[in-house]
């Protein structure tokens, strides 16, 4: 697999050093059995820019520094959204109590409402300034969005928020179908949804503006 991608971006290289167009190029790849995508991405390594020899763009890359940034951005996005819906979850149960709850769990609501607040309070700031801080940066040097931690991030945190969403409905649909829907139940529902939808959302908007400005 290695020695066919060295072969394709060889031939890319070379047909660009001759002066042959990036639609020349694809063109005959395709025709020759290349995949489509693959050939757009040999061919997007290198820069439309006028040089005598082919000028490649940045590729993606991984540092020490920035796996460490992304994951404390991540993480406490991760911390900052679990306990933002364990805290509504907590307080819907105090405003419209099941009569089918023991002792313990009354006893120790209160607890679990302060844990979940402490969590929101210290995880958001630290991933707005995170957040902030990487922006600026990529806002300096566009060319680390192509990062490859930050891809795999970004789309793990797709599939987190998609598969919270998916099972919300699902949970959903099958107390309706049950006739257990109650008002307690249902603001929990919208709790969750409201908080993976807009995670989802948002790294959602964040790709598609990335691919616009690519």
């Amino acid at each position: 697999m290695a020695s066919t991608t060295q072969d394709l971006d060889l031939f890319v290289r070379e047909a660009l050093a001759r002066n042959e167009s990036k639609e020349a190029i694809e063109t005959a790849l395709v025709s020759a059995g290349w995949p489509a995508e693959q050939t757009r991405n040999a061919l997007d390594a290198y820069a439309d820019v006028a040089f005598p020899v082919p000028v490649p763009r940045p590729r993606p890359y991984l540092s020490a520094r920035e796996a460490f940034l992304y994951l404390t951005l991540f993480t406490t996005l991760y911390l900052a959204a679990y306990h933002l819906g364990s805290l509504l979850f907590r307080l819907i149960e105090q405003a419209w109590p099941d009569p089918a709850d023991n002792e313990y769990v009354v006893r120790n609501l209160q607890a679990a409402i302060r844990w979940s607040t402490a969590s929101v309070i210290i995880a958001f700031p630290v991933f707005l300034f995170v957040a902030r801080y990487l922006g600026n940066e990529l806002s300096r040097s566009p060319a680390k969005r192509l990062s490859a931690v930050r891809r795999w991030l970004t789309y793990l945190t797709l599939f987190v928020a998609a598969v919270v969403l998916i099972v919300d409905m699902i949970a959903l649909v099958n107390n309706v179908l049950g006739g257990e829907l109650t008002l307690r139940f249902v603001l929990k529902v919208v709790v969750a949804a409201v908080i993976a939808g807009t995670v989802f959302g948002y790294y959602l908007w964040d790709l598609r503006k990335e691919e616009k400005e690519a």
